[in-house]
């Protein structure tokens, strides 16, 4: 009969103590115990509630712009509009040529027009 040598024998033994520990196994009890107070209906009740709600998980401003609160008249925004627009001189800044000066004095044609119609309505 053969004889074990020694690291036979130590290699044997650690297979053993490895199988040892891992036959000791846990059971799984979850992360956290179990505290519902409500049924599985009642939760899935609430589940369906919530998921058809019509403002979940938006934010202020996501479903377009807002309404703000009107502080001129429509007309007049218009007219202040056309009228700049309008400017023969709305491109031209002190700093456009060297040396020059912006010096308006010709008349925008909102107002030549405006005066031709007897309507004198300026801002």
């Amino acid at each position: 009969m053969k004889s074990l040598s020694l690291t036979q024998v130590v290699a044997i033994g650690s297979f053993a103590l490895l199988a040892a520990a891992g036959a000791k196994a846990e059971s799984y009890e979850g992360v956290q115990p179990l505290t519902s107070a409500k049924s599985r209906a009642e939760v899935n009740a609430e589940a369906v509630r919530e998921a058809s709600a019509p403002d979940q998980n938006v934010v202020r401003g996501s479903r377009g712009a807002e309404t703000m609160a009107v502080s001129r008249d429509r007309a007049g925004v218009v007219f202040e509009a056309m009228r700049t627009a309008a400017a023969p001189d709305q491109n031209v800044t002190s700093g456009s040529r060297v040396n020059s000066k912006v010096v308006s004095t010709m008349q925008n044609p909102v107002d030549a027009r405006a005066a031709a119609a007897g309507n004198s309505n300026k801002l």
